[in-house]
């Protein structure tokens, strides 16, 4: 088989001239289209990355914003708890403090009614005891009684030495009283016992029914009694004093 050269130069002369056509009039066009398709793409791609970096950051902002508001949010609620417990507390210290000074009043109060109640029953005892003291006196009271009485006396005017002197230089006579007359025996010795401290000084001895049993010694303005009387009210004072300090005892025992 022969080849045709002519033949074959022809289509190697008309692809060289295509190819020239094609580098000449196409390639430059075509290359510069993918050149720019690529730019293109490089952009697309660069908007994407940008668009998704973009994005992360939006979301890295968005989980910081949600963590910082719910932290806000626990700090919130946190202070609210811990002024709520702050408030419960101070309301439960004023609560407790008024309740105290309330118990502390109503212990005060119930001490003085105590004390009032305590002092006015030890002073009915003590005035049922003064009816019940002079009441006895009066019922055992007799001659022997006032002689007991005048003889009691003599041991009185000692430490009055001085008080009867200066009345003496004031006065005429001494006069004894009593609610009956005395015994013999027991005139002489008052008579001593008194001019022992006030010599010189007369003394009359004269008797007083409306008066209690006893003696009552009158110098001038000077008078000193001794009587039933006078005996039951020191012994009601006594009984008053004793009653006094009983009731202390007692109430400092369960008070404190």
């Amino acid at each position: 088989m022969s080849i045709d050269w002519v033949t074959v130069l022809a289509q190697i002369a008309n692809f060289l001239v295509l190819v020239w056509l094609l580098k000449r009039f196409l390639y430059k066009p075509i290359l510069k289209g993918i050149d720019s398709r690529e730019a293109e793409i490089a952009e697309r791609m660069g908007e994407a990355r940008r668009a998704k970096e973009k994005a992360a950051t939006a979301e890295a902002d968005f989980v910081a914003r949600q963590q910082k508001l719910q932290a806000d949010q626990d700090a919130l609620t946190e202070r609210v708890r811990e002024q709520a417990q702050q408030q419960r507390d101070t309301l439960l210290a004023e609560a407790r403090e008024k309740m105290e000074l309330e118990r502390q009043d109503t212990l005060a109060h119930l001490a003085r009614e105590r004390e009032r109640f305590m002092s006015e029953l030890y002073q009915a005892s003590a005035e049922t005891l003064y009816q019940l003291a002079g009441r006895a006196l009066h019922d055992l009271a007799d001659e022997r009684l006032e002689e007991h009485i005048a003889l009691h006396v003599i041991g009185k005017l000692a430490p009055l030495s001085d008080e009867l002197a200066s009345a003496a230089e004031h006065a005429e006579e001494a006069v004894a009283t009593t609610h009956a007359a005395l015994p013999e025996g027991a005139r002489h010795e008052v008579e001593a016992a008194l001019a022992a401290r006030v010599p010189g000084l007369p003394l009359r001895f004269a008797t007083d029914e409306s008066q209690s049993p006893g003696l009552v010694l009158r110098i001038g303005s000077l008078e000193l009694a001794w009587t039933v009387d006078s005996y039951t009210d020191e012994l009601v004072e006594l009984l008053k004093e004793r009653l006094a300090s009983g009731e202390s005892g007692r109430v400092n025992a369960h008070g404190g």
